[in-house]
């Protein structure tokens, strides 16, 4: 008998086209029907449900009942983490998907990876997270720098309440479609549900892509503006 996880099962279950389909439009964050699982795998009601069970029964989706509703969602963040690091793979050995298109422009813009920012937006925010010092990376990981802590406290973010959560507050994210490291963890949905409860990003009622307000995108391009202002400042203040 081998030793170790056996992961034959798991990638069966995510091998399916159909489940693939709906593992990939819960990536979204939402929770969502079994009627609108069945759309996106385009399979019948019944064919979805019996996938569901399946995916229920290995713990890679939960159901929530609210009244007379059922709703599926991702069973935890390691399940997103898994799907997302397929996806990259999947991307870097060419098995990609027709690409023209609007839909597919905005997703590789901006979208949900299950409950933060990736895409360009979000690739380019951890960037400039990084190269001011407000984001450390080191061999553990990544960790909010006091910097950090008091840029995200002047966003409105309550940092306190998050670490009471969570220790590990933050965590790098490999994105798909660009192929480098985004912000993921609890640090990067409140950052997201920031610019949800301010109207200055919208998701799409179907799929994972995000659009920015005008408010929204003047937002990023100023934060963005000012990692890049602490980043001269600090290298100004080295080289005195």
């Amino acid at each position: 008998m081998k030793e170790g996880p056996d992961i034959t099962s798991v990638a069966a279950l995510v091998g399916d086209p159909a489940r693939a389909n709906m593992l990939s439009a819960l990536m979204s964050g939402l929770a969502l029907t079994a009627g609108e699982l069945a759309r996106e795998a385009n399979v019948t009601a019944p064919t979805a449900s019996a996938h569901l069970a399946k995916l229920r029964e290995a713990n890679l989706v939960t159901m929530v009942v609210q009244g007379r509703h059922r709703y599926f969602k991702l069973a935890g963040s390691d399940v997103a983490a898994a799907l997302e690091g397929l996806m990259d793979l999947a991307a870097r050995i060419g098995n990609l998907r027709t690409r023209p298109g609007p839909r597919d422009a905005a997703m590789r813009a901006a979208r949900v990876c299950y409950d933060h920012l990736a895409g360009v937006a979000g690739v380019r925010i951890y960037d400039a997270l990084i190269a001011s010092g407000a984001i450390v990376v080191s061999a553990e990981g990544l960790s909010l720098s006091n910097v950090g802590r008091a840029r995200f406290i002047a966003e409105g973010i309550d940092i306190d309440a998050i670490e009471r959560k969570d220790k590990a507050i933050c965590r790098a994210c490999l994105d798909w479609s660009e192929r480098r490291s985004h912000l993921a963890g609890p640090l990067a949905k409140a950052f997201l549900d920031l610019f949800l409860a301010r109207g200055w990003a919208n998701r799409e009622a179907v799929g994972r892509a995000i659009r920015f307000s005008s408010a929204g995108q003047a937002a990023i391009e100023a934060f963005i503006a000012r990692q890049a202002l602490d980043t001269a400042k600090s290298s100004s203040r080295s080289m005195a």
